[in-house]
């Protein structure tokens, strides 16, 4: 069962960064590239469906990683497991603090409603996501390496 549990979490985790690592690398520069307000907008539909979604996969995420860590507590990698973990909770930290304030505004502009400083904005949130997706990176590592 607890092969079950490791194998599940690194699968749940995994996907999620390869959501978040597709986002700042593959979405965002397609978005950008899209003529006139077309990207702004799409900007704006993707933080209300990920702001949606990510919330519950964040955290489940964190709590897979503690039911691992608390369930395999004798086993090999366990330390692993927790270094994992505690970056999890450093990502979900960095959304609300740095990150979610952003797209909560970001999801409600259109060209007429956006700030001035929409495109300063949406970069900052940008610099703060590439850190997040490198903690993330990170953090799937390790729940890689526990596993071995």
């Amino acid at each position: 069962m607890l092969a079950a549990l490791e194998v599940f979490t690194t699968v749940v985790v995994g996907v999620m960064v390869g959501v978040e690592f597709s986002v700042a690398f593959v979405i965002n520069r397609i978005l950008d590239a899209l003529p006139e307000d077309s990207g702004q907008l799409g900007h704006a539909h993707g933080g209300r469906m990920l702001g949606a979604v990510m919330p519950f996969w964040y955290i489940g995420s964190l709590v897979l990683a503690g039911i691992w860590a608390v369930a395999g507590w004798h086993h090999h990698g366990t330390g692993l497991v927790v270094t994992a973990g505690a970056l999890l909770i450093l990502s979900v930290i960095m959304s609300v603090l740095l990150l979610v304030p952003i797209n909560n505004r970001n999801k409600t502009w259109t060209p007429d409603n956006r700030p001035a400083d929409w495109k300063q904005q949406l970069n900052r949130w940008n610099r703060y996501h590439y850190v997040r997706v490198a903690v993330l990176i990170a953090a799937f590592a390790l729940l890689v390496a526990a596993l071995v």
